[in-house]
């Protein structure tokens, strides 16, 4: 079995402690009247809003956690989670330019998650079965 490279485990544990961060975070300033007047200001309508965070937060808790243990799918909907809440900022964000950061980080993402040896490790088969569930021949 191939050995998981270095960038995948700090990208994927970046992810997971900056997902309860941002869980945190989002659940303490949730209520606070400068973020619901802040909110109230973008054209997507603010329950629309919370169910964006909160899915983007699980996004990056499970693709985080899932990529530790090599799962392709997790890498695939990390990067088009991020490709989609980039589109939805550039067409709903007053504040462009402040994108500018977040977009070169996730570039540098998905750069690694999808070098050689990432690839290897991400289009490894299943580990061989442990003999459970295995039917005697006939």
């Amino acid at each position: 079995m191939e050995k998981r490279p270095t960038s995948v485990t700090v990208i994927s544990w970046i992810l997971i402690v900056l997902g309860v961060i941002s869980l945190v975070t989002t659940l303490v300033t949730i209520n606070n009247p400068l973020v619901r007047e802040m909110m109230a200001k973008s054209p997507i309508p603010v329950p629309i809003q919370f169910v964006m965070t909160y899915f983007g937060l699980l996004v990056m808790l499970g693709t985080g956690a899932f990529m530790l243990r090599g799962k392709a799918w997790a890498r695939t909907l990390y990067v088009a989670w991020i490709a989609i809440s980039f589109l939805v900022g550039v067409f709903t964000s007053p504040m462009k330019a402040a994108m500018i950061p977040g977009f070169v980080v996730s570039v540098v993402i998905t750069f690694f998650l999808f070098r050689p040896r990432a690839n290897k490790y991400f289009s490894q088969s299943a580990p061989p079965d442990d003999g459970e569930g295995i039917q005697p021949p006939i």
